[in-house]
């Protein structure tokens, strides 16, 4: 695999801190319900946001390193040139579904500014929350492009 000109560590560093605040927060809600049996109402907030945050810098990482899930059958088999061809292929596909992703979001987030919609829990504006989602999805779309780029530049379809 060809190496990335855009280095992977603000995803990996990305993913790591929020997948460590999550088990964090649920320790603690955790440890709270038990000495207490009250359970703090803002965790499973933040929780979600961050499961969100963790999903999609993980999931911008295995594009970057083309850990994608595919069908093996269909992009291990047959001659170099016509798995190039289906590596560039999915590529795009991802590319294209992670831009219209970005975009729907965009809408989604406008309406949230727009109307002044805030969490139940702790009543911040849901649109604090959902920004991520057109923001990574953009920097997944990003790196499928990238990807892409790095399989039409090999030689004679080496892997």
């Amino acid at each position: 695999m060809a190496p990335v000109k855009v280095p992977l560590a603000l995803e990996d560093w990305l993913a790591v801190l929020s997948m460590g605040a999550l088990c964090l927060i649920t320790f603690a809600n955790v440890v709270v319900r038990y000495l207490t049996d009250q359970s703090l109402a803002w965790t499973e907030e933040i929780s979600v946001f961050l499961l969100i945050v963790t999903t999609l810098a993980g999931g911008c990482a295995a594009m970057a390193r083309d850990r994608h899930i595919k069908i093996e059958y269909f992009s291990e088999s047959g001659s170099p040139e016509r798995r190039r061809r289906m590596a560039r292929f999915g590529a795009l596909c991802s590319a294209a579904f992670f831009l219209v992703l970005a975009g729907l979001s965009i809408r989604l987030v406008w309406d949230e500014y727009r109307f002044e919609e805030t969490t139940p829990g702790i009543g911040l504006p849901k649109w604090w929350y959902s920004i991520w989602l057109p923001v990574l999805s953009f920097a997944i779309a990003a790196r499928a492009f990238g990807l892409f780029l790095r399989n039409a530049r090999k030689k004679g379809g080496a892997q």
